[in-house]
């Protein structure tokens, strides 16, 4: 494979950590593309003065907006300034203006580019949001057609996803590639992370737990793992008997969505105070300790085109019980990583029901399949090969 020198520009909206998985990719992809000789520059619609860095890549912010769609003045003239410098482009994500403006720029420039769909074109979008399809429909014919169509190629992260983003919107024709995706193996496992976590958790003690990290959102499911853990463990909690906690830790956007999953906790499970615990969003060194202590890993979600956080969990030898609205749960299912049922409430307390029946020689199992999964899998190095030979085909 060619090691020529590539100086690539992505476009991103945020690279807030909050945001969820496209920034941590770009975080965790970039400094091991430069290995391959691939020199990465970020352009996002960041505020200077809170702008978010990425190891590898040099980061221009020039936001924020005020709009939605994350308009900015200052974009397509940069754009048209800096573009040539550069021999390829991504954009990340759709419905955002920066994917518009650097597809109308790179055309006129020459300059060939790709586009990560990121699981905005999962159907499961049109039927919960209804009235915002058929905004998108409009957009899609205006703009948004237009920048997949003209994109050396679509880059969907696992088969799953392109098969059901295919399905979305009409009028379809672009070049759709799968590329491998993933993160990066996590460092080495001390007692220190795991302290960090429970100084952020401090309410657990050193009881077991099942986890959930991610964005806190109506996509996500929590409202069915609440259900569903009261109606696994409620009856044996309420006699007094040990069972596992339940930690939902992430950030959320809306205070009051997450108001309401905690009066639900409240509602479905007597003494939730004490078994479900809501400790917010952990990073670096407690994120990382609360993979490494959990039972497992849970995400019952109704949509996710690939979920970084799955191949964390698998990193660190964490089983993952997922609903098959995750995109990868074929790959997981397959490697016999983890569990999977349908995203509905039967589904989901099935999910944790097999679990709490599984004896501990197959969880151990379990956990062995999951390292050996995500370095088969999900290991960064094999995600920056596959689209550096995407970056070679067009480049050359």
């Amino acid at each position: 494979m060619s090691r020529s020198p590539i100086r690539l520009l992505r476009a991103i909206h945020s690279l807030d950590p909050a945001g969820g998985g496209p920034g941590a990719g770009l975080r965790s992809i970039t400094p091991v593309l430069a290995a391959r000789g691939v020199t990465t520059e970020i352009i996002s619609i960041d505020d200077p003065a809170r702008a978010f860095g990425c190891p590898g890549a040099a980061c221009h912010a020039i936001g924020p907006s005020t709009r939605a769609n994350g308009y900015h003045p200052t974009l397509r003239p940069w754009l048209r300034h800096e573009l040539p410098r550069f021999d390829a482009a991504v954009v990340h994500g759709l419905w955002q203006y920066h994917g518009y403006a650097l597809a109308q720029e790179a055309r006129r420039r020459a300059v060939p580019y790709f586009v990560y769909p990121h699981g905005m074109l999962d159907p499961w979008f049109n039927r919960t949001y209804p009235l915002k399809h058929l905004k998108k429909q409009l957009y899609w014919w205006l703009a948004e057609y237009h920048v997949l169509r003209h994109a050396a190629g679509v880059l969907f992260t696992c088969e799953e996803e392109r098969r059901v983003g295919r399905t979305a919107f009409r009028p379809w024709s672009c070049r759709e590639v799968v590329v491998n995706y993933g993160c990066a193996a996590p460092p080495p496992a001390t007692l220190a992370q795991v302290a960090a976590f429970h100084s952020g958790c401090p309410a657990l003690g050193d009881r077991p737990f099942l986890l959930f990290l991610s964005r806190i959102h109506e996509k996500k499911g929590v409202d069915l793992l609440l259900h569903a853990y009261a109606s696994t463990y409620g009856e044996a909690a309420a006699r007094g008997q040990a069972v596992p906690a339940l930690v939902v830790a992430g950030p959320c956007a809306d205070p009051a969505y997450l108001a309401g999953l905690q009066r639900l906790a409240t509602e479905v499970l007597p003494g939730a105070e004490r078994l479900v615990l809501w400790p917010g969003m952990l990073e670096g060194a407690a994120k990382w300790g609360a993979f490494r202590a959990a039972e497992a890993f849970v995400l019952p979600s109704h949509q996710e085109n690939f979920g970084i956080a799955v191949a964390e969990a698998l990193a660190c030898g964490t089983p993952v019980l997922l609903s098959d609205q995750v995109n990868i749960w074929r790959e997981v299912a397959a490697a016999g990583a983890g569990l999977v049922e349908p995203d509905t409430a039967a589904g989901t307390t099935r999910l944790l029901a097999r679990w709490a029946a599984l004896p501990a020689r197959e969880r151990t199992s379990l956990r062995a399949a999951a390292t050996a999964c995500f370095a088969r899998h999900f290991e960064i190095s094999r995600a920056a090969a596959s689209l550096h030979e995407q970056l070679v085909r067009v480049v050359a």
